[in-house]
């Protein structure tokens, strides 16, 4: 299967978000291919530093907002969009405390608001959903078809089913006002731009390397994930976006492995002398994540291609230039 692009030049595209880490990356896409790209972001989580080396170019313009609060009112926001990419949430278990009524938010009423300007527009609406839709799976991998098994009031919850929440708005504009939507299920990503202190375990596990600190682990270790590097992920997404597809399609990779071991790939791969220390497992965290990708492969000709230790060396790299180690 091989999709063709299907948005480039001349093409209007809203993305919410996009100063955050995943967006960021690929809003760069978009500009490259020639879209015309407007940005939103209220820098809760995303950096204006992620997006500055697009700020001088015609065909990008950054509009700092809060969609939660409604769209603005901003002359980019005025004329048609041909896509709208909803990326926008923060999306770290350090997030899901400090920020739970604004994840709520912006999982709810944004969507919402979203769906009613694709709908108007005509424009492809995508949403970025994640895979704890899944919650602690007692499937292994996950398919799209399983329903999850989700904590509805823990700690967690906000970010869960905000975004479960989103999944169900965006399939009910599709079903009864034909809009044409997209769902993405975005497993665990990683590379530049990461937050160095946003609580997820890669960025913590290279910060913790890097200055000679004990790699924390949560619990005994033993709960798998499986990482992707941005790039491949990018690459889904606009795949998805390409196609014709309703989703809801997992993207991500195979590359299972134990949060123990991802500590003690980290630890040789930064040279660095960290021992590997145990503490309290967070509420609710799932015990094993991997994706089935038989649907990326078969209707998008989807692929991830980078390697565990090449998408680390590249992410180690960036952390040594951030945090100057």
């Amino acid at each position: 299967m091989k999709v063709a692009p299907r948005f480039g030049s001349g093409h209007r595209i809203l993305v919410t978000g996009g100063a955050g880490f995943v967006p960021s990356h690929l809003v760069d896409r978009l500009v490259e291919r020639g879209c015309t790209v407007v940005v939103l972001d209220n820098f809760v989580t995303g950096s204006k530093e992620n997006v500055a080396h697009l700020l001088d170019k015609p065909t990008f313009t950054l509009v700092e907002a809060d969609i939660s609060d409604g769209l603005p009112h901003h002359p980019a926001m005025t004329e048609r969009f041909d896509a709208i990419l909803h990326m926008a949430s923060p999306a770290s278990p350090t997030d899901f405390e400090k920020l739970p009524v604004e994840i709520l938010r912006v999982g709810s009423v944004a969507t919402l608001a979203l769906l009613e300007r694709a709908t108007d527009d005509g424009a492809r609406f995508l949403m970025a959903s994640t895979s704890e839709a899944y919650g602690d799976p007692k499937e292994h991998p996950q398919r799209e078809t399983y329903w999850g098994n989700v904590n509805p009031i823990g700690i967690r919850s906000v970010y869960d089913e905000a975004k479960r929440f989103s999944e169900a708005a965006t399939m009910a504009y599709h079903r009864s006002r034909g809009t044409d939507t997209a769902i993405v299920r975005i497993f665990n990503t990683y590379g530049p731009r990461m937050r160095p202190d946003d609580g997820r375990a890669i960025p913590t596990f290279i910060s913790q390397a890097l200055r000679g600190e004990p790699i924390t682990v949560h619990g005994t270790g033993n709960q798998t994930r499986s990482i992707c590097y941005v790039d491949d992920l990018v690459r889904g997404i606009l795949l998805l976006l390409d196609s014709t597809q309703t989703g809801p399609i997992n993207c991500g990779t195979e590359h299972e492995m134990s949060m123990r071991q991802l500590a003690e790939t980290i630890v040789s791969l930064t040279g660095s002398t960290s021992e590997v220390s145990y503490i309290t497992r967070a509420s609710d965290d799932p015990e094993m994540r991997r994706p089935d990708l038989t649907l990326a492969r078969e209707l998008l000709g989807y692929e991830p291609s980078v390697t565990p230790e090449d998408g680390l060396r590249r992410t180690i790299e960036y952390f040594r230039g951030r945090l100057g180690y």
